[in-house]
């Protein structure tokens, strides 16, 4: 069969929405328009109705009620909602936040705004895997400790942090516990009574939704979690995010999220033969690629790779037909190594030459196979070019070779 090019293997940026999540948005663009807070009419009623319902879809995928959950604009508002609005509402109680180096930007960016306000932030370090030592979070709590925040798993190396022994640490301390699960829920089975979690932050984009709506999952109960607002209006929402809902994107959301609890098994057992399948064919044809992260706690979708002894935006052209990232989406604007690499001790120059490949619901296993073939294709090809990996070949030690560079010039 012949695969169709251009190929898509970026799924962590985002995911093609899935036909049901489509089909099912619908008739809230047109017929059923109502805004979900007209009390007064059935327009409004039948709006209001598809929120219910797709809250209700929400919480049964992370184990959560349906009054927990609250509809936002994505997962950056959800991060920022969930930091920013434990961080003023427990001022009284302390202003020390602990986070961990490889966040997403929403929730580094989030941190570092916060410590502008008089808040201080620890950024723990990573362990050459990529994960959170949960011993690292309990040496870090002080007094005056109000926030843990640590990602579930990594939207660039796929590697899955211990949430549920860390939520056991704050819940010990009495201290909340918020986690970004966007790249982790629908794809891996997250539940936040087990895991001690008070905050989850969720996007629809990222498991086969539509773009611009998310939720935030929001402890009613052991304890109960208030947070401040940080946008404001009518109240919607209990009064914790202001705005009219997004209704179509909604109905998207809750959809996606039943799609994905119904299939999430049977699914993660397919995409992880297909990731499997890839990492053997590339390492079996090539030698000197690495992977960046644990194997062992990794999203099944996820393969992040550095290929020695090539330059990384020749990488990216020469294999132009196919969708894959170098770095994080979000951050891709810039050609700086990607910090969550340099965090594990990845060095530069292999930093620069990492490819993320994000697997999907419709990846098939002749676009593995192509990309696998292309892959190895264009890497001999600047391996051949490269007097470096001529020499490495050669048996000398490139790193006691003395050379005229930029850095040994200054």
């Amino acid at each position: 069969m012949a695969v169709k090019l251009p190929i898509y293997m970026d799924n962590h940026a985002t995911t093609p929405m899935d036909p049901r999540v489509l089909e099912a948005m619908l008739p809230y663009f047109t017929e059923k328009f109502g805004n979900a807070a007209s009390r007064n009419h059935s327009f409004g009623w039948a709006g209001e109705e598809a929120v219910e319902n797709a809250r209700q879809q929400v919480a049964s995928l992370v184990g959560a009620t349906a009054k927990e959950i609250i509809f936002t604009s994505g997962a950056t508002e959800s991060d920022n909602l969930m930091i920013k609005g434990v961080a003023e509402m427990y001022r009284e109680k302390g202003n020390h936040i602990i986070t961990q180096a490889i966040e997403h930007k929403a929730v580094l960016d989030t941190c570092k705004n916060l410590e502008k306000h008089g808040f201080e932030v620890t950024y723990l370090p990573v362990q050459k895997d990529g994960r959170v030592d949960p011993e690292d979070v309990r040496k870090a709590i002080r007094p005056a400790t109000i926030l843990i925040c640590i990602m579930y798993a990594n939207n660039e190396i796929g590697v899955i942090n211990p949430v549920q022994e860390i939520g056991k640490i704050a819940k010990e301390h009495g201290i909340l516990f918020a986690v970004d699960g966007v790249q982790a829920a629908g794809k891996i089975p997250v539940d936040v009574q087990k895991d001690n979690i008070d905050l989850l932050a969720i996007s629809a984009h990222k498991m086969y939704g539509p773009k611009g709506v998310g939720a935030l999952y929001v402890r009613r109960r052991n304890p109960r979690v208030q947070l401040s607002a940080i946008i404001d209006g009518g109240g919607h929402e209990r009064g914790m995010r202001s705005g009219t809902l997004n209704v179509p994107g909604i109905v998207g959301l809750g959809k996606a999220c039943e799609l994905c609890q119904q299939e999430m098994a049977q699914e993660s057992e397919r995409i992880r033969g297909l990731r499997e399948r890839l990492r053997a064919g590339l390492e079996a044809k090539l030698d000197e690629v690495f992977i960046n992260g644990s194997m062992e706690h990794r999203l099944p979708n996820n393969l992040n790779m550095s290929f020695a002894y090539v330059e990384g935006e020749s990488l990216l052209m020469g294999i132009n037909d196919v969708a894959v990232s170098s770095g994080s989406a979000c951050t891709s604007a810039t050609l700086e190594p990607s910090y969550v690499l340099k965090a594990l001790g990845v060095g530069e120059d292999l930093a620069h030459t990492s490819i993320r490949f994000g697997l999907g619901r419709f990846t098939t296993q002749e676009e593995v196979d192509y990309v696998i073939d292309k892959m190895v294709q264009v890497v001999t090809k600047l391996r051949e070019l490269s007097p470096l990996y001529e020499m490495a070949k050669e048996g000398i030690d490139i790193t006691k070779v003395k050379w005229q560079t930029a850095e040994s010039a200054h």
